[in-house]
């Protein structure tokens, strides 16, 4: 397709998208889910699993395959604005931290990424041979498919954390704050993981050298250049929010596309970005201005380019459904049970431990960065790959009504006190979680 016809084509899918994901959003939220599990549903939907199959003439002409990699650019601008104010949010909950953050957190951290990491391999390293699931993945070798697995079941879907804490006011407590730093620890140790997985399916050492050297360079300017160039942007007196805005997207796409050509990816670059905004009224404007086009518009344009590559319909092999199965049991166990059983061990109230379990085993749109990094490696085929956005599908929609039942429980354990609130519950209002 030339640009001129590619133009049409993307408003047309646009209009298709964001339709769509507000009507399964609205019908998602009425069952208390937010509305990021609606939009993963509808980028399911609208691939070859549903729309795809029913009506595959009109899923070829709105979804034309020359129109997939604009999806994905428009999806990727998406991200890196939502892992922008993801990291600004974590800076401002990391402060409001309680004692001994430092060393549960390092805890809960290591059990959620080897507890799941360490089970999804041992998944692979155990069907291997014995199932068709591995197909469009024949020249990998079989450790790294299990290494690929283990750490695309240790990821934490942390923007969707950080916007439950923030939606349920747990901000300043214990677990919220805990949760926090786990989450965001588990995400960088995660793309570091990855980047040394694609190293090790490419056969050679230079994008793991490449990517440890650049991450080190790519610290050192932003925490020094870039921050001060961040605080002048938001600090200095006269400056209009449109430069002060310009300033900040320039340095957030620098960001984006250092990580993105070391191989570390340009969610790291975003979420450093985040970190290193300076605390500010201007910034806070900043930070509000990319919200509403972001989670409105381009995020799920993220979901739907990764529901063109699921398809449900491999679940018709039984192998594949039980490794599915399987997948899904193994990521609750180790990463829900692990951070449970780590902040346990840490002293932390037993409320406190199933909550960060719970909101640690959110894999949300985090899973699906990862994955969708491993099908353009060709480290996972197809059906693979599906197999593993069930486990992203299943362990979110778990999230919010877990949590939930913690609530309903501990209200009914305790007497009410004079000017009690009911426990806060997501619904259908909800701001997009992802």
């Amino acid at each position: 397709m030339t640009p001129a016809e590619l133009a049409p084509a993307f408003f047309l899918a646009a209009v298709v998208i964001l339709v769509a994901c507000r009507l399964v959003a609205l019908a998602v939220g009425r069952f208390g889910q937010p509305p990021v599990v609606g939009e993963m549903i509808t980028g399911v939907l609208l691939g070859p699993s549903l729309f795809g199959l029913l009506a595959p003439g009109v899923s070829a002409h709105v979804f034309p395959p020359d129109l997939k990699p604009v999806l994905y650019v428009a999806g990727q601008i998406g991200l890196v604005a939502l892992m922008f104010q993801a990291g600004y949010a974590f800076r401002t909950h990391a402060a409001q931290a309680g004692r001994g953050l430092a060393g549960t957190t390092a805890a809960v951290s290591a059990a959620g990424v080897l507890a799941p990491l360490l089970l999804g391999a041992a998944l692979v390293l155990a069907v291997h041979g014995r199932s068709g699931i591995f197909t469009g993945a024949d020249d990998v070798s079989v450790w790294v498919i299990a290494a690929f697995v283990g750490v695309a079941l240790a990821v934490t879907a942390f923007p969707m954390l950080a916007r439950i804490i923030t939606e349920r006011g747990l901000a300043g407590s214990r677990h919220g704050s805990l949760a926090m730093a786990s989450g965001a620890t588990d995400d960088a140790v995660a793309w570091i993981l990855l980047a040394g997985v694609v190293s090790l399916a490419s056969g050679q050492a230079r994008p793991v050298l490449t990517a440890v050297g650049g991450s080190a360079l790519f610290l050192l300017l932003l925490f020094t250049l870039g921050r001060r160039l961040l605080a002048w942007a938001a600090t200095r007196p006269g400056l209009g929010d449109e430069t002060r805005l310009l300033v900040t997207v320039g340095v957030l796409f620098s960001a984006a596309w250092f990580t993105d050509v070391i191989e570390l990816y340009a969610v790291f670059g975003a979420f450093c970005t985040g970190l290193a905004m300076p605390r500010a009224p201007a910034s806070e404007r900043m930070v509000r201005a990319t919200q509403p086009m972001t989670q409105t518009v381009f995020v799920p344009m993220f979901f739907v380019y990764s529901g063109l590559n699921t398809d449900f319909g491999v679940f018709a092999d039984p192998g594949t459904l039980a490794f599915g199965a399987a997948a899904v049991v193994l990521a609750v166990l180790g990463k829900f049970g692990g951070c449970w059983a780590a902040a346990r061990l840490r002293g932390e109230p037993a409320g406190v431990a199933l909550r960060i379990g719970a909101l640690m085993n959110a894999r949300g749109l985090m899973q699906l960065i990862a994955l969708n990094i491993g099908l353009e490696a060709g480290i996972v085929g197809r059906e693979l790959f599906t197999a593993l956005v069930l486990v992203a599908l299943v362990t979110t929609v778990m999230t919010v009504p877990m949590l939930n039942r913690l609530d309903r429980r501990d209200a009914r354990s305790r007497p009410p006190a004079p000017g009690d609130a009911p426990p806060r519950e997501a619904g259908p209002a909800a701001a997009v979680i992802t």
